[in-house]
């Protein structure tokens, strides 16, 4: 080979770099490839996403700035109208100091109960499938059936509850009315305790038999062990549970099905210990037609619930106990 067959400097630099981005384009092919086969895999639930809670609630927000009632083309555009009608409004203002004072009571009564009840079914017992089952139950009960049949067994004249009491010689209770109808409420909430049961069930199983065994031979008593080493490692499904029990309770609408009327019209009947935050919503929306103003309410709610749900995290994050490895978070 002569000298001028040689490949000279650039020529071998062309080479290379040729070489080079042939070695990058079947990984940069195969990263465009992931990205989308992961688009299209979620496509479903953005699609979903966008149509079913994004356009909904960007809607929600325009009406909130009108007098819109569903059916008249004679609204007009009120700004901020609404939203310094509500500032206004004691009603409003007394519902949502019901519905925080429910959140406040039902949550905790809701954790208690289900972290109890996991503990029972957690232990070694004959048929215990079949006694997690018969809690589990009530939690898979339709919210409208539940309602209706609670409305049954506490009504007043006909219901199973004040049937007990007059054969004891008790006088029946008026239980669908105030001041007892915020503890039917609150029933209704504990009936339903299976499903924390089950959440709580699953963080219990996740607990290392290794600390349980540890803190045993160390001579800790069972209430220590379950006090220092159970609840600690239970504090994120506790913290879920508290999230999202706090989101339900402010949204309930159980209200409605034990009051007298179950319609529309009935919102009116709603006792006034059960007249939640919700349920001043409902009665703006089907009862006055108020478009516009329920969806401020609602709107309202929304960054309520957004602003308490980081105050809950921001106050917790000391007190939650995430089972990670500390290298494994660092990578």
């Amino acid at each position: 080979m002569t000298v001028d067959q040689l490949p000279s400097r650039t020529d071998r630099f062309a080479a290379g770099r040729a070489r080079a981005t042939g070695a990058r384009r079947p990984r940069a092919s195969m990263t465009a490839r992931r990205h989308r086969a992961f688009y299209l895999f979620t496509s479903p639930w953005i699609i979903g996403f966008l149509l079913l809670t994004v356009t909904p609630m960007a809607y929600a927000l325009w009406l909130s700035f009108t007098t819109f009632d569903g059916i008249s083309p004679n609204w007009k555009y009120v700004g901020l109208g609404n939203y310094r009608e509500l500032l206004n409004d004691p009603v409003t203002w007394d519902s949502l100091g019901r519905a925080g004072l429910f959140a406040v009571t039902s949550v905790p009564l809701s954790i208690l109960a289900g972290l109890g009840l996991a503990v029972l079914v957690n232990r070694p017992l004959k048929a215990r499938g079949l006694f997690r089952t018969l809690l589990y139950l009530p939690a898979v009960v339709p919210p409208v059936g539940a309602g209706l049949a609670f409305k049954l067994l506490f009504d007043q004249n006909s219901g199973a509850s004040n049937g007990v009491l007059t054969f004891f010689g008790i006088d029946a209770v008026p239980w669908l009315a105030d001041p007892y109808a915020r503890y039917v409420l609150l029933m209704t909430v504990l009936w339903a305790a299976g499903n924390v049961m089950i959440i709580s069930l699953a963080g219990l199983q996740d607990v290392p038999k290794e600390l349980h065994e540890a803190a045993r031979i160390d001579g800790a008593s069972s209430w220590r062990t379950f006090r220092s080493v159970t609840v600690p490692l239970l504090s994120p499904v506790l913290l879920f549970q508290t999230v999202t029990g706090m989101i339900a309770s402010v949204q309930t609408i159980m209200p409605l099905l034990l009051a007298p009327l179950g319609d529309t019209s009935g919102i009116t009947t709603v006792p006034q210990s059960n007249y939640l935050y919700m349920m001043h919503v409902f009665a703006q929306y089907f009862a006055l037609g108020r478009y516009g103003y329920a969806s401020a309410l609602l709107w309202v709610l929304f960054v309520l619930i957004l602003v308490v749900t980081g105050l809950i995290f921001k106050f917790t994050s000391g007190a939650v106990f995430y089972n990670v490895d500390p290298e494994a978070k660092k990578k």
